[in-house]
């Protein structure tokens, strides 16, 4: 039986001795159509415009940044921080990336400060072209597709949030109203508890938080009131392809959204198809109970 000894990190190492990694049978594969289809190039061309000419700080390729995104996706890493993490943890996911044994992964910082660098069209365009390669394959047909929508909690809190009319802090709103009952001096438990006895609480016509305007005070599945956006999803039910997102006030209703997000579907199947000779038209919307007077709407002013 071995003894645990005392750990002591070795001062040189060749880089022959370092572990590696066979990879993942999905990544690799994943890497060699990358590299038919010349993906880094592309998106080097793409992201040309965004990149300064002088270097400064240590940027991160295109081409990593986006095989970033993609293990998010593929893994369902809705954070930064978890696909750096996850980076820095698999060996498999390094050799995904192309990264040398020497070259640290890139923090979550860096990702953050390129995915704000890429403006959103080009974000698309990296998307439609994906789309177009899951066309050649037979993996998108785009005749029927299910939409479907979630709210998803925003990162602001509810207490930063502002009246619009007055620019009035949440808790100086309450502050007024216990001083108009009659407490002179309200305590935090008193502030509490007139919020809890208020029947319409807060409105997003009269209320919104400064750091994430887009974000709406909405009920969340749990029952909680919180800042909150909607992201509406189009998928094609024949392979089960991501279609489109769009990304909704999440007070609006599935009515509203989903105008919005049927043409952002039918637009990226026809962008998707562009090399295609007899391309495939969007012809058939599946939805839940909650679109139902959408889609009449639409059929009858057709």
């Amino acid at each position: 039986m071995g003894k645990r000894e005392i750990e002591q990190s070795s001062l040189w190492i060749a880089t022959s001795d370092l572990p590696t990694s066979p990879g993942h049978p999905f990544y690799t594969r994943l890497n060699a159509l990358l590299e038919s289809h010349d993906f880094d190039r592309f998106v080097e061309d793409l992201c040309g415009k965004f990149y300064a000419r002088v270097m400064g700080r240590p940027s991160l390729t295109p081409g990593r940044y986006f095989r970033l995104l993609l293990v998010g996706y593929f893994e369902g890493i809705d954070g930064e921080r978890g696909i750096a993490w996850r980076a820095t943890d698999s060996l498999a996911i390094r050799r995904f990336l192309r990264l040398p044994v020497d070259e640290p992964p890139p923090d979550h910082s860096t990702i953050s400060r390129t995915r704000r660098l890429i403006d959103l069209e080009t974000h698309r365009a990296v998307f439609t072209w994906v789309q177009q390669r899951l066309v050649e394959a037979g993996l998108l047909k785009g005749r029927t597709i299910a939409i479907d929508a979630t709210t998803l909690e925003a990162n602001a809190a509810m207490r930063s949030i502002v009246r619009r009319d007055t620019g009035e802090s949440y808790e100086a709103f309450l502050t007024g109203l216990a001083k108009a009952s009659g407490i002179e001096t309200p305590t935090r438990e008193d502030l509490a508890r007139l919020d809890r006895k208020r029947k319409k609480k807060t409105s997003n016509k009269d209320w919104t938080n400064p750091y994430d305007p887009d974000a709406k005070v909405a009920k969340m599945k749990d029952g909680r009131t919180h800042l909150a956006h909607k992201a509406e999803h189009a998928v094609d039910l024949e392979t089960g392809a991501l279609v489109a997102v769009t990304l909704q006030g999440a007070d609006e209703g599935d009515t509203t959204t989903v105008v919005e997000t049927a043409m952002a579907a039918a637009e990226q199947v026809e962008d998707a198809q562009a090399a295609v000779d007899d391309p495939q038209s969007l012809e058939e919307i599946i939805a839940d109970k909650g679109y139902q007077c959408a889609v009449k709407g639409s059929q009858h002013s057709r």
